[in-house]
């Protein structure tokens, strides 16, 4: 999605948590690494919370804007949030939800 959108305004950006299973154990560099070795081209931030008291206020703010059924924590890693240009969220979707799968809910806010 990154490569076939970036050109237009389209930006990924991705936030690891270790807080699901201990699936990003490394510091943020290793974390990056790893990363760039998979063909991440997009900005990758420090790791951060994403639920609970030491959630990051980014995720507190965008899980109040796009909430969920059965309640606002995010289930596990690879949760996406969809933000328009204005930078309004304006849709969830959860981690089995592929990037391919969302193609035209990006086209239609480029």
């Amino acid at each position: 999605m990154y490569s076939k959108y970036s050109s237009k305004g389209f930006e990924v950006l991705a936030f690891p948590c270790n807080q699901f299973g201990g699936q990003e154990p490394g510091s943020n560099a290793e974390v990056k690494a790893f990363a760039q070795s998979k063909g991440a081209k997009y900005p990758l931030f420090a790791k951060v919370d994403v639920n609970g008291p030491s959630a990051d206020p980014l995720f507190v703010w965008l899980k109040e804007a796009q909430g969920e059924l059965g309640g606002n924590d995010i289930k596990w890693n690879f949760g996406k949030f969809l933000v328009n240009k204005e930078g309004k969220a304006i849709k969830r979707y959860p981690p089995t939800t592929s990037p391919n799968a969302i193609a035209s809910d990006i086209e239609a806010n480029l």
